[in-house]
């Protein structure tokens, strides 16, 4: 599960107000929802796009800070999409990712690797409980 944030003075909830429709018009039908250490996430059981197995996404909600958005994507091999003719579904498969991920935080994905990377180097810095 990867969380994101939102660009500095964006909220969550201003960018997508209806998370459930945005999801469903990215992805596809929600079947349920799951909860993820006390956040409740939309799951999608049958993507729309044959490379996804399974897409849960949501808002982690945290008491006295932003909103962030919380995305596990369960893709299919490779190997066996291509397999059954469906290479051209991947290509769609990363653009549909990376617009859902724009849309919501309005950050493209270079801005989202590199706060990825500074949140990891920050981690390393941080002393162990010794």
């Amino acid at each position: 599960m990867k969380e994101y944030k939102m660009r500095r003075g964006e909220h969550l909830e201003d960018r997508i107000p209806d998370m459930k429709a945005k999801i469903e018009e990215y992805f596809g039908e929600i079947s349920d929802t799951e909860d993820w250490q006390g956040h409740e996430l939309y799951v999608v059981d049958d993507p729309d796009n044959p490379v996804f197995d399974r897409i849960l996404a949501g808002a982690a909600e945290y008491s006295g800070k932003k909103d962030k958005l919380a995305v596990h994507f369960e893709e299919r091999p490779a190997e066996d999409v291509i397999a059954e003719g469906n290479a051209d579904a991947a290509a769609d498969a990363v653009d549909a990712k990376n617009d859902f991920l724009l849309e919501a935080t309005g950050r493209d994905a270079k801005s989202r690797r590199e706060s990825m990377k500074r949140a990891v180097e920050d981690d390393a810095d941080a002393p162990d409980n010794v």
